[in-house]
């Protein structure tokens, strides 16, 4: 008698369980919440040389409706980053701060293995346009490339950033 109470408590619970995830919404599982994933994870990051400038750990979090960024740069530079899909503007959107003060405000989406985000236009201190563009391209060896570029008219003026990432081992 035992057994079959245990048994029943059992089975009442995997049933109930399972009825509980069929009903609760996953407001972030479509296509567009999960086309930066391919940027979750422990990085290691490296220049051009092959010097290595810093680590990243990027996150998912609330309910894989937020990835989070930590960076942490070998010259002592940190800095977060909230990045996410916005469902209303079909946009993605990252706003960035680090130990410096800099601040970057970013929005865009993906196209084919790029996500590619960009600020509004600002006026530089040479009185010219500008916006930030910042561009992740998923390689097919599991790295990702981040390009950070100043552009002006769309062509590219200074390269902030090429750095590449590969999963920490």
């Amino acid at each position: 008698m035992k057994s079959t109470r245990i048994l029943f408590i059992g089975v009442f619970a995997l049933v109930t369980g399972t009825m509980y995830a069929q009903k609760a919404p996953c407001s972030c599982c479509t296509e567009n919440h999960s086309a930066f994933d391919f940027w979750v994870g422990h990085w290691i990051i490296t220049d051009g040389s092959g010097t290595v400038v810093g680590t990243n750990h990027i996150q998912k979090l609330e309910n894989d409706c937020v990835l989070q960024e930590r960076w942490k740069g070998s010259s002592g530079s940190t800095g977060i980053s909230t990045n996410f899909f916005n469902s209303q503007t079909g946009y993605w959107e990252q706003l960035w701060v680090d130990n410096q003060g800099t601040h970057l405000k970013l929005k865009g989406g993906r196209i084919g293995n790029q996500m590619i985000l960009s600020s509004e236009a600002f006026t530089h201190t040479d009185g010219k346009v500008y916006r930030n563009r910042i561009t992740w391209t998923h390689n097919t060896d599991g790295t990702v490339r981040q390009l950070w570029e100043m552009v002006g008219n769309d062509a590219p003026v200074i390269i902030i950033f090429d750095g590449l990432y590969r999963k920490e081992e």
